[in-house]
């Protein structure tokens, strides 16, 4: 037969028949960093669940993904309140005026849509560089920079709050910790004990440490 290849994890082995001489590898059920090789399959509609808890999702994401959506998610919102600014722009007839010292336009000196883009990262970043400003005579300017700043502080409080949640969580704190290759049964106290040594590379002193342990036991079924 040939060999099956199975993923578990983040990695790939291959499960097959033993060839002659070679001994197969046994895969294990949690890696000795304490990572569980098992993944969830036929989840059917469920999937949708995880939208309901968007930020935990977001937090749970790969790295390259996380970073990969913290772009587009900006990129995105600046292209579109860019366009926007450049719209009312458009539409009052400030791209044709903006020359003319007689004319108040809505947002003084946007002449095209890179200027308006810089008048928003400008306004979005509280640079002020005192070049381009609103207008009094502009009351949907007025309004879009109240939605602006409103949208703004949500999406800084969502995407920031995700990366340093995720950047604060020691997911690789378990690189430092060695367990030992062999466990033994001893008796202690006059019960059978599974022992194993843990130890800490780190000077740090670990503080209310808990340490979790699976066993897994084939049991064989009795025939009556």
């Amino acid at each position: 037969m040939s060999a099956v290849r199975r993923k578990f994890g983040d990695e790939y082995q291959v499960v097959g028949p033993a060839r002659s001489g070679t001994r197969r590898e046994r895969q294990r059920f949690v890696d000795k960093n304490g990572r569980c090789n098992v993944q969830h399959g036929n989840l059917g509609g469920e999937s949708s669940r995880y939208l309901s808890d968007l930020f935990t999702t977001l937090v749970d994401l790969k790295w390259r993904w996380n970073l990969l959506i913290f772009l587009l998610t900006y990129t995105v919102a600046w292209l579109v309140m860019a366009s926007m600014w450049w719209g009312i722009a458009y539409l009052r007839g400030d791209l044709h005026q903006a020359h003319d010292d007689t004319y108040t336009p809505c947002v003084a000196n946007v002449y095209n849509f890179p200027s308006a883009f810089l008048f928003f990262i400008e306004t979005e970043a509280t640079i002020g560089y005192g070049h381009r400003y609103i207008t009094e005579r502009c009351p949907e300017g007025i309004v879009l920079f109240l939605f602006q700043s409103l949208l703004g502080s949500i999406v800084d409080a969502f995407l920031i709050g995700c990366m340093f949640i995720k950047m604060s969580q020691p997911k690789k704190r378990a690189e430092t910790l060695m367990f030992s290759h062999a466990a033994v049964v001893s008796q202690r106290d006059g019960k059978l004990c599974l022992m194993f040594r843990v130890g800490n590379l780190r000077n740090s002193h670990m503080v209310s440490a808990q340490i979790r342990c699976k066993l897994i036991k084939i049991t064989k079924k009795r025939a009556i």
